[in-house]
């Protein structure tokens, strides 16, 4: 069987593998998850990847068959980062009953779950102050920086800023007006992400 291509990006409750199987049907492809494996296989094609890193929650687990990859997302049972698909690290799950896995518990609080920190918010009594904003020195912080720039910015910096950061969809700003106004400025996406054009 042919072992085919593949990266990954990851974040402390997450990790998100590309399989690049360009036109894979989507009837055909079929993918296991089990705590610390992961198998793909579609026709001759095929990818095993044991033992991983980590744990991960095979019922949060999930996958996106498109034209040109395979996108699964592996939920981590265990916040932090891997650094690598596999690995002989030791499990520090293995000993411990599912009831008292740290998804459950209290202290899982400390890493911060960006997709479920609204329903947190929601799920909590107490009105949330503006020194719990989760955009607190994060967002806010930057954008101020940004808007700071622009502002002080001479002419060809703001037309510089303005045209990199269009034209790339949001992906690069260039203060650089000699670099950008040579021509169109390219999409740059981050690695492992894929820019699509999403028609009208």
């Amino acid at each position: 069987m042919a072992t085919l291509r593949h990266e990954f990006y990851e974040t402390d409750e997450r990790l998100t593998l590309s399989i690049f199987d360009k036109g894979a049907d989507p009837e055909q492809v079929k993918i296991t998850f089990e705590p610390r494996k992961f198998t793909y296989s579609h026709g001759e094609k095929s990818l095993v990847l044991e033992p991983l890193r980590g744990q991960i929650d095979t019922a949060k687990s999930d996958y996106t068959v498109g034209k040109v990859k395979v996108e699964v997302r592996l939920a981590k049972v265990a916040a932090g980062r891997w650094g690598a698909l596999v690995g002989d690290s030791p499990d520090p799950l293995a000993t411990l009953p599912s009831s008292a896995a740290p998804a459950t518990s209290p202290s899982r609080k400390a890493h911060k779950n960006w997709d479920g920190i609204t329903s947190e918010i929601l799920a909590s009594d107490k009105p949330v102050s503006p020194d719990q904003d989760p955009n607190a020195g994060g967002d806010a912080a930057v954008n101020e920086f940004f808007q700071k720039l622009y502002a002080d910015a001479d002419e060809d910096t703001r037309r510089a800023m303005m045209k990199s950061y269009s034209e790339s969809g949001g992906t690069t700003l260039s203060t650089n007006w000699d670099e950008v106004g040579k021509g169109k400025v390219e999409v740059k996406p981050p690695e492992g992400s894929e820019w699509k054009k999403w028609a009208a």
